[in-house]
């Protein structure tokens, strides 16, 4: 679609073609998320070995385990499903930018899904090794998780992580649209590091200073590499 098309285009006909890309994108989801189903058992094992495994939670409400049944079969459903969400999104956009600029929405899918997969892989790997036995530990009293708690806890902190370490894609955009600018960014990089240690506080399980750190550090490299990414826009 031209750019002039664009512009003649009623505000019903981008009505209908947002309604267009969004149904795709949830589409998209729910089908990811019905073939999730059949993966429950495996997430289920790999998601509870921070906490030593499955016999080391309990359940106590009769629908508890069909919330965490639908939470994680969700939470890998849109793992899989987010190159496809975030290229209808990326369409949404593509029929106003130039020639040039339509060439980087195919660089940046495949680099924006490496980069929340990399938080996902962070979060497990790194916070949740660290943070699980600190909470479970802390003062000295025994606990018993409960499952649908700790997946929450869980599959929030794995969600929240692969969305942050889409900084560098978000500068890029607002680069492209001039509102910030590399020498901007690292101008005012005594701000990054008080906002980067308000998220990692927010992001963060526990209140400790040592896993808001082993947060804010690949925060930081993000922002660095944000940076990067604002030149090249």
């Amino acid at each position: 679609m031209s750019t002039s098309k664009l512009e003649s285009m009623s505000i019903w006909g981008h009505i209908n073609e947002l309604r267009k890309r969004l149904f795709i994108a949830v589409g998209a989801l729910a089908i990811t998320t019905i073939i999730s189903f059949a993966l429950v058992p495996f997430l289920l094992n790999i998601i509870t070995k921070p906490v030593g495994g499955l016999q080391n939670l309990q359940s106590i409400e009769m629908t508890e385990n069909i919330g965490v049944f639908m939470r994680l079969s969700m939470l890998s459903g849109f793992i899989f499903a987010f190159p496809i969400i975030l290229g209808e999104l990326l369409a949404f956009v593509a029929p106003g930018l130039n020639q040039r600029e339509k060439r980087w929405i195919f660089i940046t899918i495949p680099i924006a899904t490496i980069l929340f997969l990399s938080g996902v892989a962070f979060a497990y790997f790194v916070m949740l090794p660290v943070a699980v036995p600190y909470l479970i530990n802390f003062l000295g009293v025994p606990t018993t998780p409960r499952l649908l708690s700790y997946t929450k806890f869980t599959t929030s902190l794995i969600f929240w992580l692969g969305i942050g370490f889409e900084l560098p894609i978000v500068v890029f955009a607002l680069a492209k649209f001039k509102i910030v600018t590399p020498k901007m960014l690292l101008k005012q990089w005594r701000i990054a590091i008080v906002i980067i240690a308000v998220l990692a506080a927010a992001i963060t399980p526990t209140v400790d200073p040592v896993n808001m750190a082993i947060l804010m550090v690949p925060l930081f490299v993000l922002y660095l590499l944000s940076v990067l990414f604002a030149f090249f826009a």
